[in-house]
């Protein structure tokens, strides 16, 4: 580094020495269009180009010399006439046969609205990502990108790329005030050129190169620059937008298929499918199982594929694995064109540590706290967002906006909210610190939650919230004017537990243990409760849900479609794991296909596989036509017990009941013992159609249950005037409908 200028230099030294040290806070001060001190001129334009041997600068309709004044690259120009912006230079860089022409970046104005800047300060600018990061605009009629950075203990920042030669002395930003907020248009850039952010801390004077926290494309892996990008996707689905504002979502069915897309398929050689690959095969595949939705795990961009894409480093950029963000734009438009929601897994929670993303950004803990006991997962080894910091406000809620306006995402699904909620989360006695009340909520959190769910619900009616909470927080799900955090809904995770622990024992032993099945009505209805079977319960040794099931290999797979049963005929809405629905055999890797072949006539047990997907595609159908098993998911009125307490012959049954004075029967055997004229109350007389048993034939079952349905007979029974003699079949449940009530087609 050079020496520091003498103080008797004169001012131009000084500025100028400090664009050579890559210190200067603000080089707008010295580069670009001045009025001049030299005698007999009454301005000057100053320019730095470190490569260049020779320049030009265009004064009227003639190209006049720029005067070398430094080896290093400074030129000059003075005039007696004002030099009037953009200033268009000519440069002949060392080594190049011939010059290029440039508009001067350091003629150009400032464009960063005040207005945004204040709100930003306030944790209030909602579209944050239109003011940061790299957009490509007009300024004073020249294209080029605006790029903006927040990094407020920063002595200097720059934008450093494939441009200029990652030099961070020569495309130096100026700061905005006290905001932290730096700033410089670059002229001439196009989409694809690569840039980071290069950054000197002012108090410690060391540099850091990182990449934009706003930046909205990457460079393929292994590198991490970020990519200049400019969306040019015409989207197709108005019809979509339009209806999804409308929905009545509370009383709508709810099926969700959970998607890693980096391992639900790959091609013939085992590489990633892009996203148009995807809109062709897996759009056709949740159509035809009946899904509503598609939850996709994240897919904002992150380097390492282990961690299913939940350490991010790239929030607002779409991970380039799979293609670019209009390839995604496509996937989605595609889902909508075919009455298929997208759900997106979002992760304000935590954030890596890797040197060249947020992790101490400007060299301060500036998007995290610095203290530990505040600012990170131990569990996971990643840092903690900074919640009651403004900016890092407008940051997260930005992000969310991003995702919901310009992908039209039709919800997220939040990440490890309970991690974010409790001030000691997986924290030991002296690990963390309690809040001002001396509690372990975290304030600043509850808040930032209460202000996202309140500005999707007012800026995008009919998108949904889903909190994936593990705790009994209260009123997670209820209106944020009601005491809640105003989430829409919530992942049931003890009902989730219970009933894998249930099905996981011998079913000789399920009668003891009857209440993990009943239990989950205690509280069914204090949230707008999700039923989910996702990623989590099907790695780390926790097995695949098949491989959960006891006994040998029929009674897996009978246990499964009973399990299916139960689910999708509990109130609450639904969401299946990718491979759940055909019974994949082992546990989920990220870094592989699903194992498809399980479905061919080569494997040995591909009937029951096939079976699997036959009676998920029938119930998921089931689900979405019967309005009794979808309409009141989260009101009591929607559900009632026939019988809860034949624990001794592990038995359930009760009715669901939907809006249009419809209801089903449904009556669930969990032993592999067939039950012969079994006898049920009924609430009313008639004729009882099955219109589904998991254990028809075509499922791999057994088939015994009742063809020709079953008329009431007048024995009073279970509190009700009437009743029905049925034949349960084993390991199954059967769901049963009035016949004078409309037949499914």
């Amino acid at each position: 580094m050079s020496a520091k200028p003498s103080v008797t230099q004169p001012i131009d030294t000084l500025h100028f020495q400090r664009i050579l040290d890559a210190t200067h806070h603000d080089p707008f001060q010295f580069l670009g269009v001045h009025a001049s001190s030299a005698k007999g001129a009454a301005w000057c334009i100053r320019v730095f180009f470190p490569q260049a041997e020779q320049g030009w600068v265009k004064i009227g309709e003639n190209w006049q010399v720029l005067q070398l004044k430094h080896h290093q690259g400074l030129f000059t120009y003075t005039d007696k006439e004002e030099i009037k912006a953009p200033v268009k230079l000519r440069i002949k860089a060392r080594g190049n046969p011939e010059p290029y022409e440039i508009v001067d970046a350091y003629s150009l104005p400032a464009t960063l609205n005040p207005d945004d800047l204040y709100l930003f300060a306030e944790g209030k600018l909602f579209e944050a990502y239109n003011s940061l990061g790299a957009i490509p605009m007009k300024v004073a009629g020249v294209d080029g990108v605006r790029f903006a950075v927040w990094a407020p203990n920063a002595e200097r920042v720059s934008v450093v790329g494939s441009f200029n030669q990652w030099d961070g002395r020569v495309h130096a930003m100026r700061v905005h005030g006290s905001s932290g907020v730096w700033e410089l248009f670059i002229p001439h850039l196009t989409e694809h050129d690569l840039y980071k952010f290069e950054i000197r801390n002012r108090e410690h004077g060391y540099v850091v190169v990182k990449v934009d926290p706003y930046g909205r494309a990457f460079e393929a892996r292994p590198g991490t620059a970020n990519r200049i990008t400019q969306s040019h996707y015409t989207w197709e689905d108005t019809a979509w937008l339009a209806k999804r504002q409308q929905d009545d979502w509370l009383h709508a069915p709810f099926n969700c298929y959970e998607v890693h897309l980096g391992s639900w398929q790959r091609d013939g050689n085992g590489h990633f499918m892009s996203y148009r690959d995807m809109a062709d095969r897996l759009i056709p595949h949740v159509k035809d199982m009946g899904y509503t939705h598609i939850e996709l795990l994240p897919i904002a961009e992150h380097p390492l594929n282990e961690s299913w894409g939940y350490q991010v480093t790239g929030y607002f950029a779409p991970t380039q694995r799979f293609g670019s963000p209009d390839e995604l734009k496509y996937l989605i438009d595609r889902c909508h064109q075919a009455n298929i929601g997208v759900i997106l897994d979002w992760v304000p929670g935590h954030f890596p540590k890797d040197d060249w993303a947020l992790a101490r950004f400007d060299g301060t803990a500036l998007y995290e706290h610095a203290d530990p006991r505040m600012g990170e997962h131990m569990d996971w080894g990643t840092y903690i967002f900074n919640y009651g910091r403004n900016e890092v406000r407008s940051f997260l809620l930005s992000n969310a906006y991003y995702w919901l306006k310009e992908f039209h995402i039709d919800g997220l699904r939040v990440d490890a909210v309970a991690s974010m909620l409790y001030l000691d989360y997986s924290r030991k006695e002296g690990e963390w610190l309690p809040n001002q009340y001396g509690g372990r909520e975290n304030l600043d959190v509850i808040e930032f939650l209460k202000q996202l769910n309140m500005m999707v619900g007012e800026r995008f009616p009919g998108v949904l919230t889903i909190a994936e909470e593990s705790t009994a927080w209260p009123a997670v799900s209820r209106p944020v004017y009601a005491g809640g955090l105003g989430f829409s809904m919530k992942w049931n995770m003890g009902w989730m537990n219970d009933v894998l622990t249930y099905m996981q024992l011998d079913p000789v032993y399920r009668q003891y243990h009857h209440n993990r099945l009943t239990f989950g009505q205690m509280y069914a209805y204090s949230e707008n409760f999700v039923l989910p079977f996702s990623h989590d319960e099907v790695v780390h040794g926790k097995k695949s849900l098949l491989e959960k099931m006891p006994g040998d290999k029929w009674q897996q797979f009978a246990n499964l479609r009973l399990l299916f049963t139960l689910q999708m005929t509990t109130p609450g809405k639904k969401l299946n794991f990718m491979g759940n629905e055909f019974g994949q055999s082992r546990e989920w890797s990220v870094n592989q296909s699903l194992d498809w072949h399980l479905t061919e006539d080569k494997c040995e047990h591909h009937a029951l596989h096939r079976g699997i997907q036959s009676a998920m595609r029938d119930l998921n159908h089931v689900y979405f036509k019967q309005n009794a098993l979808h309409t009141f998911d989260f009101e009591a009125q929607g559900f009632q017990w026939i019988d809860c307490q034949d624990a001794s012959q592990s038995i359930l049954s009760y009715i669901r009941r939907g809006n249009d004075h419809t209801f089903a029967i449904i009556v669930l055997n969990f032993t592999p013992v067939p039950r012969q004229r079994y006898r049920l109350g009924v609430p009313e007389p008639g004729h009882y159609q099955e219109i589904f048993n998991s254990d028809a034939a075509c499922y791999g079952g057994s088939n015994i249950g009742n063809v020709h349905g079953c008329t009431t007979e007048s024995v009073p029974w279970m509190d009700y005037p009437v009743s029905i003699s049925l034949n349960l079949p084993p390991l199954a449940g059967v769901i049963l409908q009035l016949q004078k009530q409309d037949k499914l087609t």
